[in-house]
């Protein structure tokens, strides 16, 4: 029962998408099965959709923008966390993991409050902000928990040898910790292409992102565009955490 109940949530879950990656290649403007025939216009056609395509680069955009600057913080942040005592580690420790917990409703509104308290506009900036502070908590979560299975001996037989911090870093450190920063920046990426719930309280007519497009061309009707549209997210959303998968097992065997 339990094999057939796991099953049953499996078909649950993956249905919807695949029909969608199905529908994706219906030649007909209206989706039905049987299929009367298989194209790739609607790709086409959304290919030369240039609102369409200002949405992706944006993603784009703002997705590597945030993966970097997640991981420029979070790694240091996980460095201090797991390597050195201070007065008020856990309180920051805490502060930093806590928007993994918020509801992203609440985290949207409260950040646009705050913006609109300080009289500033919605920005690119305010977006780039807001996807910083969603996706530190994983970057920060994935760093942790390799570093703690780095032994701290390394570091010091390293610097009893004669190197400096920063060589010891360089040479044993980050070797080390590789694939965990790869994995939390490629995390982070697919996270912030993903996201819509948030971004639609920070997002502005001149920097919507695909998910933001999708939401929107919705409310207007089903088109087969969309079917296209999603079965190219679901690809870039499913790749990118196998990619992040793979180049870690790569880093962590030293191939």
């Amino acid at each position: 029962m339990i094999r057939l109940f796991t099953l049953l949530v499996y078909v649950w879950m993956f249905t919807p998408i695949i029909a969608v990656i199905i529908l994706s290649f219906n030649p007909q403007q209206f989706g039905s099965f049987p299929m009367e025939g298989f194209s790739f216009k609607w790709f086409v056609k959304l290919s030369h959709n240039s609102t369409i395509l200002d949405a992706f680069k944006n993603s784009l955009v703002l997705g590597s923008c945030t993966a970097v600057l997640s991981t420029a913080f979070g790694v240091p942040a996980a460095m201090a966390f797991i390597r050195y005592e201070f007065r008020g580690k856990q309180f920051l420790n805490t502060l930093l993991i806590a928007p993994i917990m918020i509801p992203e409703v609440v985290l949207g509104v409260a950040l646009l409050l705050f913006i609109r308290w300080l009289q500033q506009p919605k920005s690119f900036a305010l977006l780039l902000i807001g996807h910083v502070v969603l996706t530190l908590p994983y970057v920060l979560l994935i760093v942790q928990a390799r570093l703690v299975g780095i032994k701290k001996e390394y570091e010091e037989a390293a610097l009893s040898l004669g190197a400096n911090p920063f060589q010891t870093f360089k040479e044993i450190t980050f070797p080390l910790l590789a694939p965990a920063i790869f994995a939390g920046m490629l995390f982070s990426f697919t996270i912030s292409f993903d996201d819509v719930t948030a971004t639609l309280f920070w997002a502005t007519a001149q920097n919507q992102t695909v998910p933001v497009k999708i939401f929107g061309m919705l409310r207007n009707s089903v088109s087969p565009e969309i079917n296209a549209l999603g079965t190219v997210m679901i690809i870039l959303t499913v790749s990118t955490p196998f990619l992040a998968g793979y180049l870690s097992r790569r880093f962590a065997s030293g191939k």
